[in-house]
This record gives structure tokens, C-alpha cells and sequence, in this order.
């Protein structure tokens, strides 16, 4: 029978650019897409005053991190120039400067990495797990946080027919030997948490099996992240639009918090943060007893 403790026994803790993030209760990750593109939003925050109205909005609902892209990661999105890229984040993460939550940058390029840094950037969120060129190099001599992320395949190629015999096991080891890659470079592994790439290469079966033995990964002891929010698995399994999937995403939110996620990453940071309240003192009154 799987572990359903919301809670890991000793909950690890998250070295992010000098703070430590304490993972005893979920934290969660709220989306700010400056894209013209993404699945999400229909690149509503694309303007910057619309980003950053956003990320302030997500603030005030209770976000513990705020999670800033600058290209899209859905199936098919088109590649971004780094240039680019850094024309959309930059500013966001300067404007925000001095805000109370850390600030992190989904990105897979080394050079939009270093810019981001230098602009304030707290963590790194890598879809291809530091696995471009010169990425490793980017973020080994500071102290940012890191999330490294599974996804079979490229953007382009990730959903056409991915294949796995056994997909926890096969996702869990490429992240323990990116997580040794890291520390090889020198990352102290404080820094680093690890995110199963929901929807990135998998199939709806694939997505729901690893859901279900999310616990697996607690044995790597180190913080998971988890993004289920709006993914079209959760559309499969209720019939419902992108935009219809806030019951949906605060379920697997909640699911996954119980297997084991310690950061959630999603769209609606108010609904979840009630959600995750509930559990937690759901759980409090199941320990006391």
C-alpha cells in the first residue's frame, strides 16, 4: 500500500539564493506565462503590465513562489530566440525586485539563465534538466535553487506515441543521474528539487501511473515538484476545456500532495491554497488522534 502522508517523516528543507525554503507544509508555485502562446491563457499576460498584474495578483492569493516563463513548453510550442526570451522575463523579474516570495524562471538556455540571475532570479525551473549546452556551467558557481524536470523527447516530438516499461522507475532514475550530473558539477544538492515532467512525453496512461506512484520518488530525499494545473490528462479524464479544469487541478494538486509533492505549481493559487488548507487540517486531526 502507498505512503499517503502529506508530509515526508523529516521534511527536507530548499536552499534557494540564500534563503530556506521549509518544506513542511506544500508550497505553492503560481504560473506567470509571458507568452504570446501558452495552453493555458491564451497568452493574456503577455503584455507586461498584464504580467506583472498578474504576478501580483498571484502574490496577494498566496503564492509561495512565483514561477515566470518566457517560451512556451507545450507539445509543438515553436523554439523562442534567447534574446527573446529575455526581453519577456527580464523586466518582469526587475519590476519585481524586493517582493516577499522567490522568484523563479522557467527556462533551458544558458544565456537566458545567466540573465535571469542577474536580474534576481531565485531558482531555475528546467524543463530539460540542465541538460543543454553549457547549462550546468550557468547555474554551478551560484546559489539558486534548481528544479530538474523528466520530458522523453524534444517540444516537437514529446507526445507522438512515447513509449516506457515502466515509467516511475525509468523517470526516476533519469532523475537521480541528472541529479548526479549536478553534484559532479560541483551543486550542492540543497539546491536542487526534481519534477516528474507531467504531460512532457508521457501518455494520459503514463501521466495517471505516475501520479499514482508519486511516493516513489521521496526516496531520492529530495523536494518534488509537481505540475498538473490545467494539463490535458485532467481533460481526458473529465471531457472538460482548458479553461474549465480548476476542479480538476486542485484534485491532482491534492493528490499529489498526499503522495508526496512537496511545491505544486499551478494557475489558480487561490482555489488550491483552500484546498491544501483543508487537507492540512485534515491531517493535523488524523495525527492527534
Amino acid at each position: 500500500m502507498q505512503n499517503l502522508d502529506i508530509h515526508v517523516k523529516q521534511p527536507p528543507t530548499w536552499s534557494v539564493a540564500g534563503r530556506v525554503l521549509s518544506l513542511d507544509h506544500v508550497l505553492i508555485m503560481g504560473i506567470v506565462n509571458v507568452t504570446p502562446d501558452s495552453f493555458a491563457d491564451a497568452g493574456r499576460h503577455f503584455d507586461h503590465a498584464d504580467a506583472l498584474a498578474r504576478a501580483r495578483q498571484l502574490i496577494d492569493e498566496g503564492a509561495d513562489i512565483l514561477d515566470i516563463g518566457g517560451e512556451s513548453t507545450r507539445p509543438g510550442a515553436s523554439d523562442v530566440a534567447p534574446d527573446e526570451e529575455i526581453r519577456r522575463v527580464v523586466p518582469i523579474l526587475e519590476a519585481l525586485a524586493g517582493c516577499a516570495v522567490p522568484l523563479s524562471v522557467d527556462t533551458s538556455k544558458p544565456e537566458v539563465m545567466r540573465a535571469a540571475l542577474a536580474a534576481g532570479a531565485a531558482i531555475i525551473n528546467d524543463v530539460r534538466a540542465l541538460q543543454q549546452p553549457g547549462a550546468l556551467e550557468a547555474v554551478a558557481d551560484g546559489d539558486c535553487g534548481l528544479v530538474l524536470m523528466h520530458m522523453q523527447g524534444t517540444q516537437r516530438t514529446m507526445q507522438q506515441a512515447p513509449v516506457y516499461r515502466e515509467v516511475t522507475k525509468e523517470v526516476t532514475q533519469f532523475l537521480r543521474d541528472r541529479v548526479q550530473s549536478a553534484r559532479a558539477h560541483g551543486i550542492d544538492a540543497r539546491r536542487i528539487a526534481v519534477d516528474p515532467g507531467f504531460g512532457f512525453g508521457k501518455s494520459i496512461e503514463h501521466n495517471f501511473r505516475l501520479l499514482a506512484e508519486l511516493s516513489a520518488l521521496k526516496q531520492m530525499q529530495l523536494p518534488i515538484v509537481v505540475g498538473l494545473s490545467r494539463k490535458s490528462m485532467l481533460g481526458a479524464a473529465t471531457g472538460r476545456a482548458v479553461g474549465d479544469r480548476v476542479a480538476a487541478s486542485v484534485s491532482a494538486a491534492l493528490l499529489a500532495a498526499e503522495r508526496g509533492a512537496n511545491i505544486v505549481r499551478v494557475h489558480d493559487v487561490a482555489a488550491t491554497r483552500d484546498a491544501l488548507s483543508v487537507l492540512k487540517m485534515v491531517h493535523k486531526e488524523t495525527r492527534v488522534r
